[in-house]
């Protein structure tokens, strides 16, 4: 299987700062968009710092948007997306066959990263307060980050209906 994050415009390294993480993030997504990345996992306590109800993060996700894609969201809790990303939040409705958002929130429960992981390239905030983390490639970093989610996939419930339904 090739390397799905394979390229030169993904970062590497460590990162400080929201506008280096929204840079990081933009970068990624633009990454999946151009080199047809199949999964994409999105997670975060409850995305409250992301821009995900920027156009540009948007038409991103809409140019990476196909059949056989898979996108998951994991958090603690999804209020934010109604009041912060509206965009975001038509795009999930247009997409939401290919969109899985969870919720892990209760006690005892692991503590949701925040994190973008995709088969060839991951990033994590290790420090949400002042926005640290690091990005690459590194397979024991993905590993790493992986192992993370899934811990808290395995206790999350399905979350954030794409549509309400009501009488």
């Amino acid at each position: 299987m090739p390397d799905e994050a394979a390229g030169v415009d993904l970062p590497e390294g460590a990162f400080d700062g929201r506008r280096a993480f929204h840079d990081h993030l933009h970068a990624a997504l633009g990454a999946a968009a151009r080199q047809n990345w199949r999964e994409i996992v999105l997670s975060d306590p409850d995305f409250s710092d992301w821009p995900l109800g920027e156009r540009k993060t948007v038409e991103a996700l809409q140019a990476w948007s196909a059949a056989g894609r898979s996108m998951v969201l994991l958090a603690q809790r999804f209020d934010v997306f109604a009041r912060e990303h509206a965009r975001f939040v038509h795009w999930r409705r247009m997409w939401s066959h290919i969109v899985d958002a969870r919720a892990c929130q209760g006690a005892g429960l692991p503590p949701v990263p925040s994190a973008i992981w995709a088969p060839g390239w991951f990033l994590h905030r290790i420090d949400l307060e002042h926005p640290r983390g690091t990005c690459g490639r590194a397979p024991e970093g993905r590993r790493a980050v992986r192992e993370r989610i899934d811990e808290c996939l395995r206790h999350a419930r399905p979350t954030f209906a794409a549509s309400t339904l009501g009488l």
